[in-house]
């Protein structure tokens, strides 16, 4: 076999000691023939034999050693999956094409999610590669895809509808015909020509399906479906001609096209009963999706235009009447009103909003006609971001589903192997009739097996928590985070905007010298700190003096330079370290602003204290609730603040915490996480998503939480959208419930089939003489995906 060869390229090679690092890191990977690494090109080149087995293990070098691949990862909807074994096949099928980094499919929500290198593989490569072994890629990107999709996903529930009513419309009369007419003239022949049409017309998708598996050397659900049903067929159909041949040895001639023909006949209206259910499990998108308007009123010089939502620019001005929705994220310009925010918060108070207040899409303007301008528009809305997000999440595999795949890879061809056994054992040890009772066992085996329980157990069950969520303001960044919420033993709380409002105001400044306002006003009208909002509106404008230099000291605070002469702006713990000397009436200031909780920040220069600023910020309402709710848990609350001991100590008291960490950096937070984790515990962190960055990349599940623009869904890995302290309360909850829902669907699917394969091979026989008839196994078969995806259906009716 000639070598193959791949051109791999990194973002981050940048320096011969990277190329020293990689080329060891290559040399450890076993089959790899030869690779160089080249800095100017920033690519490295390998070549191996079987280089699609090698591939995966040199991406996950590559990641787990910080170098970054320059790939897209893109979600494209896979069709003409019937099963979980179709997922395995086709997501083994898209990780060996060369450039695909990884790929996950998804039989629950029926999407695939693959990582590829553009420059070496494109989406037609992988579309192809997919057709091949008979399941195909919609890789349309256009704006209506969703709609697309939908309308795909209608399509083939329809049609599935009316193979079901065809079918029944045979398959009642086939039933009354073989059970109670079996004797009758010519009943054998009246079967068959029922039971023809159920297989060959109605049930062909499973022969088609089969056919193209067999060609791959593959097998899925089609394959056990139509093996049963062929073998039932051309059973009855031997019988039905040459009866002389089981009448000379003294035995009946049994047609069994009453079974072959039900079995399909069921397992249709199985089909069809779960492609209902899991469209069910997908309503949370839909919804998010609808909440957005198609047309929108844009005032165009001094007119109001009805225009297309796509067609919205930023900086439009756009007219919301009472009831309608707000199409972009914008910014009010004209008008108050009330708008209703509960789609995306789940809070079902509306908000009253004025002029310079924000609003997002998705919301509903209640009461009054407002005028807003454009300033997020398309996917870059909360509301597009949102759906992107639940999206991601609900296709993303929590770690139990691995292995459930390994187990669906394999089991059809386990299937197989028991039915043959299964076959050869009646054939040896049953009687008279062995043939018919180790053919009928064997039919009997093919048809209960069902791997599609086992590959909609754990996707159903994420899709609706994770769409449930959304509806209550709570997103889940994937799988595992979801798994793991409900092993959270320690929260760690920043105080600012989290415990409390996070709207600071300037209570108190006492001036020292009063000469050097203009100085205040300038260094925090250049700094963006959360603080300096406040203060320059305490303040009241003043004139902008030049010649401004702002150095952030970290943790600590500004150190300005401006025409010459250095101030400093911060913390009251940084006077001492900058050597500026304190007086008495300082000292008393700091005392007084410490015993009314107030945040103190100094403003001097290198002689003295200038000015002292006393700020605080109101308790969240909901805060004190949800600690309680914690403490209720068993959960262990820190809060962790860079705020002074005095006041951290004062709010901690309030809200019911007992461990407090105050002036604390942003690396004291991470250091804190580490020593819990040392101690085995399981450690949430909540913060803005912005400033406490390494805190939450430290911390098991990371939360961020804010309103609106304030929001980074990408920062953590749940993301609270109002603020409200309590939602990680019910997101622990939904947690719960979620892996509750997700073990009962495996303990049913597996136990269906360990149970009902065994039975199915007929154990039971030599015991009661019970013999499963493989009508009723293919009843079962089809209610059992059925089940487990009602079950994961229950959440949304469950109070979090």
């Amino acid at each position: 076999m000639n070598a193959q060869t791949l051109t791999i390229p990194i973002i981050n090679l940048n320096s011969e000691k990277d190329v020293e690092l990689i080329n060891k890191l290559l040399s450890e990977i076993e089959n790899l023939d030869e690779y160089t690494v080249n800095l100017d090109a920033k690519t490295i080149n390998v070549s191996a034999k079987k280089l699609w087995k090698v591939s995966p293990k040199i991406y996950e070098t590559l990641k787990q050693n910080n170098f970054k691949i320059d790939s897209v990862e893109k979600s494209y909807p896979v069709l003409n999956m019937t099963c979980a074994s179709c997922a395995s096949s086709s997501q083994a099928n898209l990780n060996r094409q060369l450039g695909v980094v990884n790929a996950e499919v998804n039989y629950g929500n029926g999407m695939g999610k693959i990582e590829y290198i553009p420059t070496l593989v494109s989406p037609e490569n992988l579309k192809n590669a997919l057709v091949e072994v008979g399941y195909d890629l919609v890789i349309d990107e256009s704006k209506n895809q969703d709609e697309e999709i939908e309308q795909l996903h209608e399509e083939k529930y329809k049609t599935l509808k009316n193979r079901v009513i065809w079918a029944l419309i045979f398959g009642v009369p086939l039933f009354i015909v073989g059970m109670f007419f079996m004797d009758m003239p010519y009943g054998n022949y009246i079967m068959w020509a029922f039971s023809t049409p159920i297989l060959f017309i109605f049930g062909q998708q499973f022969f088609v399906g089969a056919w193209k598996q067999l060609k791959n050397k593959s097998a899925n659900m089609d394959t056990l479906v139509a093996l049963s049903t062929s073998v039932a067929y051309i059973f009855s159909v031997f019988n039905t001609l040459f009866p002389e041949y089981w009448h000379s040895k003294g035995l009946h001639a049994h047609p069994y096209f009453e079974a072959a023909g039900l079995i399909i006949v069921f397992i249709l209206i199985g089909k069809l009963m779960e492609e209902r259910a899991k469209g069910n499990t997908s309503e949370a998108i839909k919804k998010l999706i609808g909440l957005q308007p198609n047309t929108v009123l844009v005032v165009i010089d001094g007119n109001q235009v009805e225009v297309k939502i796509e067609d919205v620019q930023i900086g439009d001005l756009i007219v919301a009447k009472p009831g309608d929705k707000i199409a972009v994220d914008g910014i009010i310009v004209s008008g108050e009103s009330f708008i209703d925010e509960s789609s995306l918060t789940g809070e079902p108070i509306p908000v009253e909003k004025g002029i310079d207040a924000n609003v997002f899409s998705g919301t509903l303007n209640q009461n009054s006609p407002i005028q807003y301008k454009a300033l997020k528009v398309g996917n870059d809305t909360l509301l597009a971001q949102i759906i992107q997000s639940v999206k991601n999440a609900q296709g993303s595999k929590a770690p139990v589903q691995q292995l459930v795949d390994k187990i669906a890879g394999v089991f059809v061809p386990i299937v197989i192997i028991i039915a043959i056994l299964t076959f050869i054992t009646w054939l040896v040890v049953g009687q008279e009739n062995a043939f018919t009772m180790a053919l009928l066992s064997m039919i009997t085996v093919l048809v209960i097996a069902c791997p599609c329980a086992l590959g909609l157990a754990t996707p159903t069950a994420i899709m609706v928590g994770m769409g449930k969520g959304a509806e209550q303001g709570i997103l889940i960044k994937n799988a595992e985070s979801l798994e793991l919420a409900k092993k959270i033993d320690t929260i760690i709380l920043d105080k600012t905007g989290t415990i409390t409002e996070g709207k600071p105001k300037v209570q108190e400044l006492i001036w020292f010298d009063d000469s050097a306002k203009n100085v205040l006003y300038t260094i925090e009208n250049n700094s963006q700190h959360p603080l300096a909002k406040a203060i320059t509106e305490h303040i009241g404008e003043q004139d902008i003096l030049p010649e401004l230099k702002i150095e952030d000291v970290s943790g600590k605070g500004l150190k300005a330079n401006i025409l010459d002469k250095v101030y400093y702006v911060g913390k009251t713990s940084w006077i001492n370290e900058l050597n500026i000397q304190i007086d008495e009436k300082v000292e008393q200031a700091i005392q007084d602003f410490s015993t009314k909780n107030y945040t103190t920040s100094f403003f001097g220069n290198d002689e003295k204290v200038l000015g002292l600023i006393g700020i605080s910020d109101e308790i969240k309402a909901t805060s004190v609730e949800a600690i309680k709710a914690f403490h209720e848990k068993g959960i262990e609350v820190w809060m962790v603040t860079g705020d002074n001991e005095f006041s951290a100590n004062a709010i901690a008291k309030q809200v019911g915490i007992d461990q407090v960490v105050a002036n604390a950096l942003p690396n004291d937070k991470m250091n804190i996480i580490k020593d819990l984790q040392q101690k085995g515990k399981v450690v949430a962190m909540v913060g803005d998503g912005i400033n406490d960055s390494a805190a939450l990349a430290q911390a098991d599940v990371s939360i961020a939480m804010g309103n609106g623009s304030d929001i980074a869904i990408d920062v953590a890995e749940v993301t609270l959208i109002g603020g409200d302290l309590t939602k990680i309360d019910h997101a622990i909850n939904l947690s719960t419930q979620t892996v509750k829902t997700i073990h009962q669907n495996l303990f049913w699917a597996f136990i269906y089939n360990v149970i009902g394969i065994p039975i199915a091979a007929g154990v039971l026989y030599p015991i009661n003489g019970f013999l499963l008839d493989p009508m009723i196994a293919g009843a079962a078969m089809a209610l059992s995906s059925v089940s487990v995806v009602t079950n994961s259906l229950l959440l949304k009716y469950k109070k979090i």
